[in-house]
């Protein structure tokens, strides 16, 4: 299989503030995102050729993207749960790659917070029944889903409870240490081991810090053949490799599921790794972006992705190593935790941070001479989901 490594760049990219936007609906978010975006590129509406919608509720077709001005061209609404933003890109990416068009528009969206729901109802999500049940059994909310890759890991691996916790805490503590120093992300607050571990309990080990909340949100991205990359800017981001991963509901379906791992995300790593020829994730990837939807799920990550061994995470989050100034920065923008989750917009608004980051333009929370980055997520619950991986990189090799 033909890789799509250096075949395609981002020249550029706009992301909105996350958060209650009671001010904006699903219209205003797109159009501050993509002009943003067109402005970044130095391009206007008219020179895009096909376009990928991504949301999950905000929209049921492509002509939900009306607002842009985007005139009797190719363009298409995707959905992959909170994969959907990456899902964007990668349609878009695909179409430059194949030469079906040499300028495409990935954009996503979604406005959470006027809908009448609080949080997002896992089985409504991956439901195939028209009562939103998933066909195989009662349902079961997101938080107690990933609650259990907590209670499992500290079972695995023999770590005391209120370890565990505190480890928890320090992911916490620092997404939104960095959200904080975002002006674009959901929440600007600081805060203590000591108030993650004591807050109100959710569905344990969660605690009330410990759970992502939804937000309003865009973000947008132009992505051109990487041969004409620099005829728009001097320091265009290049697509390194682009995976996504769909299990079969194998770990809800069987007994033997260890909840210590996400397989789909073990899978998308790998396929993406090969793609953008990485050996060593933890040594070659300078920072990345993944889906802390609950800290939970970050703290499996960092093995599922390869940086930490299997159950030396704890290791690494007391050494720091994934805090900003430590030898492999994760969520460096708050992450979904801080910056906020518009379902549809979050996989955009990582590659948002890793592009600023690659250009050497992220203010307070630049990491030193970054090279590569990855930006993750995860769609649906711990044992029936949809993992996304994309690396993006500043040179052309």
């Amino acid at each position: 299989m033909e890789s799509i490594r250096d075949r395609v760049a981002i020249i550029g990219m706009g992301c909105t503030r996350f958060g209650e936007r009671w001010d904006m609906g699903v219209e205003d978010l797109l159009v501050e995102a993509a002009y943003e975006a067109f402005e970044d590129a130095g391009i206007q509406p008219s020179d895009i050729q096909a376009a990928w919608l991504g949301t999950v509720f905000s929209g049921i077709t492509a002509l939900t993207m009306s607002p842009l001005g985007l005139q009797y061209i190719p363009m298409t609404r995707v959905e992959n749960m909170c994969a959907t933003g990456s899902e964007a890109l990668r349609g878009a990416s695909y179409a430059v790659a194949s030469g079906a068009c040499d300028i495409a528009l990935a954009i996503g969206v979604e406005k959470l917070k006027d809908s009448g729901q609080t949080g997002v109802k896992g089985p409504a999500i991956v439901g195939d029944n028209a009562d939103g049940s998933s066909g195989i059994g009662s349902g079961f909310s997101a938080p107690a889903s990933f609650a259990y890759l907590g209670t499992r890991y500290f079972h695995q691996y023999g770590l005391d409870p209120d370890h565990g916790k505190h480890l928890l805490a320090r992911i916490a503590v620092k997404n939104h240490h960095n959200g904080n120093l975002n002006p674009k992300a959901h929440f600007h607050k600081e805060l203590t081991v000591e108030q993650v571990v004591n807050a109100p309990i959710v569905a344990w080990p969660l605690g009330l810090y410990d759970c992502c909340g939804v937000s309003d949100g865009a973000a947008a991205a132009v992505v051109v053949r990487a041969d004409m990359a620099k005829q728009f800017r001097k320091d265009p981001i290049f697509v390194k490799g682009l995976a996504i991963s769909v299990g079969a509901r194998q770990g809800v379906m069987r007994q033997d599921y260890d909840y210590v791992h996400v397989e789909e995300n073990v899978r998308a790593s790998r396929m993406v790794y090969e793609q953008a020829g990485i050996i060593d994730p933890r040594q070659e990837i300078s920072l990345a972006e993944v889906h802390d939807c609950f800290t939970t799920h970050e703290l499996v990550l960092y093995e599922d992705l390869g940086f930490s061994p299997r159950g030396k995470a704890g290791e690494d989050i007391e050494a720091g190593t994934f805090e900003l100034n430590g030898d492999l920065p994760v969520n460096t923008d708050g992450g979904l935790k801080c910056f906020g989750h518009p379902l549809g917009a979050s996989g955009l608004r990582m590659m948002y941070e890793i592009y600023k980051q690659l250009q050497g333009l992220a203010g307070p929370r630049q990491v030193k001479n970054p090279r590569l980055g990855l930006a993750h997520n995860l769609g649906g619950n711990a044992g029936m989901g949809i993992a996304s991986c994309v690396i993006l990189g500043n040179e052309k090799e």
